[in-house]
């Protein structure tokens, strides 16, 4: 009976990602894209009621990124995830590491620190409108425009890591042939592989 546990374990860290990590994973994932754009599409307009309007979607959308990555990050810490494959080698499960550290690091750094910027600027975050956040700092117009810089920096290092994060994704699905990106996306087919005999395969 404890053999049989043992392997059910086994089968479901090996599995994939539950639903529950999938759809925190993808909310997020689909949050920072539209956070990001409009964060840079506003960045440069002047002063206006559409720019405040923007403002407000910036703010309320990296609101929501910072609630839902501390929902994951109690997630993972009671649900262990899949096993990474066999087949890689030491440096690329350091590599995955190390850049889902810093991934996980900068979701929660961008967002407070533009809740720290705005703090500094005299705007206080309204979510959605209705529920008024409180400031983490007093008013500081220098303190205001550093804290504007290192957003930037962070914002701009995220989608930089991120965009390594899915070209990794891609190398392990259509050049590896494992099961990586197929585990957070179980409808995807896994990749044709070509066998000993010249025939190909699929993993699916």
């Amino acid at each position: 009976m404890h053999d049989l546990l043992k392997e059910r374990e086994v089968a479901t860290r090996t599995a994939g990602y539950s639903r529950t990590a999938m759809g925190f994973h993808w909310a997020i994932a689909l949050l920072i894209f539209t956070a990001f754009p409009v964060g840079v599409y506003m960045h440069d307009l002047p002063l206006s009621p559409d720019k405040l309007r923007l403002l407000n979607y910036h703010k309320w959308l990296g609101v929501a990124v910072f609630m839902l990555a501390t929902l994951r990050v109690v997630w993972r810490l009671t649900h262990r995830p899949p096993e990474l494959p066999a087949s890689l080698a030491k440096w690329e499960r350091m590599g995955a590491a190390s850049m889902h550290g810093l991934l996980y690091a900068l979701i929660f750094f961008v967002p407070l620190g533009g809740w720290l910027m705005s703090s500094a600027k005299g705007f206080q975050t309204v979510w959605l409108g209705v529920l008024p956040i409180p400031d983490l700092i007093g008013k500081d117009k220098e303190i205001g425009r550093l804290l504007e810089q290192v957003h930037q920096i962070a914002d701009f290092t995220m989608l930089g890591l991120m965009g390594g994060h899915v070209a990794a994704a891609l190398k392990h699905h259509f050049l590896a042939g494992d099961d990586v990106l197929v585990r957070m996306i179980p409808f995807l087919r896994r990749p044709l592989r070509v066998s000993g005999n010249g025939s190909t395969t699929s993993r699916a």
